[in-house]
């Protein structure tokens, strides 16, 4: 695999490790309540996003293999874009049923 695609599997992989750090031990509603950690998730989910984006560029073979991969870059482009129609239960939902298993996807590639 080439460098720039190890890279972004990595990039990936610690953007996953950052949103699991920020949100341990946090419900919903402390979620909610915090700005900062609002503004972490949602900047890791653009890495994500991006670092997505460019393996579709670069070699859509491998992004095959991350489900849902077209979508999840699509959120990055509404967080990134579309800042005034974020919903924090949106972004929730993708931590909480989604985060894991691109996470284990993920792992694959590392």
């Amino acid at each position: 695999m080439k460098d720039e695609l190890r890279k972004c599997f990595f990039d990936i992989h610690q953007a996953i490790l950052e949103i699991e750090e920020f949100i341990s031990g946090m419900d919903f509603d402390g979620y909610v309540a915090d700005a900062k950690t609002q503004r972490a998730v949602e900047r890791d989910f653009e890495i994500i996003g991006e670092a997505l984006n460019r393996l579709r560029r670069d070699d859509e073979e491998h992004l095959d293999h991350i489900s849902e991969s077209y979508k999840i870059i699509g959120f990055r482009n509404i967080l990134a874009h579309g800042y005034d129609v974020v919903d924090e239960t949106i972004i929730w939902n993708a931590v909480v049923n989604h985060l894991p298993q691109l996470k284990t996807e993920v792992s694959r590639f590392l």
